[in-house]
C-alpha cells in the first residue's frame, strides 16, 4: 500500500474548510494540521471572524491539531509562508483550500504553494455552491451555524443545525 501524502489544511472554521478536509481525506491524503490565520491579538480568525476557541474546539473535534498564526493583513502572505514553512519540516508536501470559485484567491494559493514547494489541492473548485451543502449534509457532519452573510441567510439562521431540513437549497 502506498505511502499517504501528508498535507495541512487552510481552515477557516466553516463548511467548506470541513467539507475539503473530508474529502481530501477520502481522496487519501493525511491531514496533520489545521492552519487559521487570526487576528493580530490571535483571538479572531481572518477569514470569518470566529472566535479562536471555535477553531480550537473543532480541531479537537476533528483530532487533527490546530496551527494559529497571528497576522495583520499586511503581514498575511508573510506568517502564512512561515506557518507553512514550519510543518513542512513533519513532511507536509501539500495543502488543502477550500475555494470555490475566487480565481483571484486561487491564483494567491498557487503563487504561495509554489514558492513553498507545496501542491495546492482545491477539492471544491468550480463545483456547485448548492450540490456542496448537499454533500455536506449527506456526510452528516454536526454543524451549528453561528455567522451569516446578510446577502445570503439572515441572523434567523444563527444557532441553527444544518440538516438538510428548511434550508435554502432549492
Amino acid at each position: 500500500m502506498a505511502e499517504k501524502i501528508k498535507a495541512f489544511c487552510s481552515w477557516s472554521g466553516g463548511k467548506e474548510s470541513a467539507l475539503s478536509l473530508y474529502m481530501a481525506q477520502q481522496s487519501g491524503f493525511e491531514v496533520t494540521s489545521l492552519l487559521t490565520m487570526a487576528n493580530e491579538e490571535g483571538t479572531h480568525s481572518h477569514s470569518h471572524g470566529f472566535d479562536s476557541s471555535v477553531l480550537k474546539a473543532q480541531s479537537e473535534a476533528l483530532r487533527v491539531p490546530l496551527m494559529q498564526r497571528k497576522a495583520s493583513w499586511q503581514t498575511y502572505e508573510e506568517e502564512f509562508m512561515k506557518a507553512v514553512s514550519v510543518i513542512q519540516d513533519e513532511g507536509i508536501c501539500a495543502g488543502i483550500f477550500g475555494d470555490i470559485d475566487l480565481i483571484e484567491h486561487r491564483q494567491w494559493v498557487e503563487r504561495v504553494c509554489s514558492a513553498l514547494g507545496v501542491t495546492p489541492i482545491l477539492p471544491l473548485w468550480l463545483q456547485d455552491r448548492e450540490e456542496l451543502l448537499r454533500k455536506f449534509i449527506k456526510v452528516d457532519f454536526k454543524s451549528i451555524v453561528i455567522a451569516t452573510d446578510s446577502r445570503f441567510m439572515g441572523e434567523e439562521w444563527l444557532g441553527r443545525e444544518i440538516t438538510g431540513k428548511g434550508w435554502p437549497i432549492g
